[in-house]
């Protein structure tokens, strides 16, 4: 599960390893827009807190197009990574949205469809969010809030409501250091196998030769007994977009 705010795998979204660059398939002019594509290596993706991989590494990558008209940006994608659940190996998730800026205030309304292709359809493991988000960049730093919402949670376990803050610090030139808190509630504590709960994360990250190098920490406040191995995770990462 891919949002927009912090998924552990990353400092708020890992990516990437750098893949050869072809030539295009079409002609600049003739799609107006921009594609961009990122592929990249977490040694442990996590999700609201929660390890999507039972502690193993992952290999994710995606494809974005965005298409500006006055102050708006549409935008659009396709994410995947590999997981680790009870008849699920692959995650898919897809997004469209909307967003833009006014000086340094940002926001961005977005639909996303999480899907685990190959697992039976008894699980009910697909969902659809629906995630508006703002931010402001101070210069100094840059805050963020928004929230995710789903009438049918992963699992069928009713409506859930994720809200999180961010908070974004640049560390000179060459570092960054990102964090962020959320809550998350889901009408069926039973089907979804815990009780509602926060998270929080922070990390750090670099860019060498094109490459970005993150490093992160996530937690939970569930209880062991709901939440042992699969909290409390350290990742690194290494990501490239082109």
């Amino acid at each position: 599960m891919k949002i927009t705010k912090f998924v552990t795998a990353s400092l708020i979204a890992f990516g990437t390893v750098a893949a050869a660059q072809a030539e295009p398939l079409v002609e600049e002019s003739a799609i107006p827009g921009e594609f961009s594509a990122n592929i990249g290596f977490v040694t442990d993706y996590t999700f609201r807190g929660i390890s999507q991989t039972n502690n193993e590494a992952a290999i994710q990558g995606g494809i974005d197009y965005s298409y500006d008209f006055g102050p708006v940006a549409l935008h659009a994608g396709v994410w995947g990574s590999n997981v680790k659940f009870t008849d699920a190996t692959v995650e898919i998730d897809y997004t469209v949205g909307l967003g833009g800026s006014i000086d340094k205030f940002n926001w961005d309304l977005s639909a996303i469809y999480y899907t685990y292709p190959g697992a039976s359809s008894s699980l009910n493991y697909d969902f659809f969010e629906i995630a508006p988000s703002i931010g402001y960049d101070f210069d100094i730093l840059a805050v963020g809030a928004g929230v995710n919402y789903s009438p049918e949670y992963f699992g069928d376990s009713g409506d859930a409501l994720y809200s999180y803050a961010t908070l974004d610090i640049p560390l000179g030139p060459y570092f960054s250091l990102s964090s962020h808190i959320g809550y998350q509630t889901i009408d069926d504590n039973a089907a979804w196998g815990t009780d509602d709960y926060t998270d929080w994360g922070i990390g750090i990250s670099t860019n060498i030769a094109g490459f970005d190098l993150t490093a992160s920490w996530t937690d939970t406040d569930l209880p062991k007994s709901q939440c042992d191995e699969l909290c409390g995770i350290f990742a690194v990462g290494i990501s490239r977009s082109f």
